[in-house]
């Protein structure tokens, strides 16, 4: 579907159903798609055959749960922001602790799941990836560690690229560091 527009769940049945057999499955992304009832979108879905991959910052613990607790999710990629000390600031939220809440769960369900952050130099540094995987270490995790570097495209925040360079010899090697791009 379109980047752009207002769809109702029935539109979106009825462009899933076209491609039942051509498409595996289905992202749900954002904004941030936790923020909506997906348990009986994701029943719809999972009803006409395709698998459910969850993109989510982890604010919404109980919803994620609810949805592991009833099979509906394939796998999901969750996004650490920031460490705790820095979250507030770039998130504009208070949602660090149900992020680590959302952690565990995952930790403690048969889901695949991956955790990824994006980089901009200007609000992470070297001291924040390290505190980050240290974080993610002390609460179980010990899978691939996804960055992804912040492109340079319309965004609401309106940031701009970095000048600031980033010393990735100066990473810990706490988990394996997976770059995206």
């Amino acid at each position: 579907m379109a980047k752009e527009g207002n769809y109702s769940l029935n539109d979106l049945y009825t462009f899933l159903k076209k491609r039942v057999g051509l498409l595996d499955g289905v992202v749900l992304s954002g904004g941030e798609a936790t923020t909506h009832d997906l348990i009986e979108i994701c029943e719809n879905i999972t009803n006409l055959g395709f698998k459910i991959k969850l993109d989510t910052n982890g604010s919404n613990p109980k919803l994620l749960k609810k949805l592991l607790d009833s099979y509906l999710l394939d796998y999901v990629a969750i996004d650490f922001k920031a460490p705790e000390d820095k979250y507030k600031e770039i998130t504009k939220s208070s949602l660090y602790n149900e992020f680590i809440e959302s952690l565990n769960i995952l930790k403690n369900s048969d889901c695949k799941y991956e955790v990824r952050t994006t980089l901009h130099n200007d609000l992470l540094d070297v001291n924040d990836i390290n505190s980050m995987q240290k974080t993610l270490v002390n609460n179980g995790y010990n899978q691939d560690f996804y960055i992804q570097k912040f492109l340079e495209v319309e965004n609401l925040s309106n940031l701009e690229g970095s000048q600031k360079l980033f010393d990735t010899n100066s990473l810990n090697k706490d988990l394996n560091i997976v770059w995206r791009n």
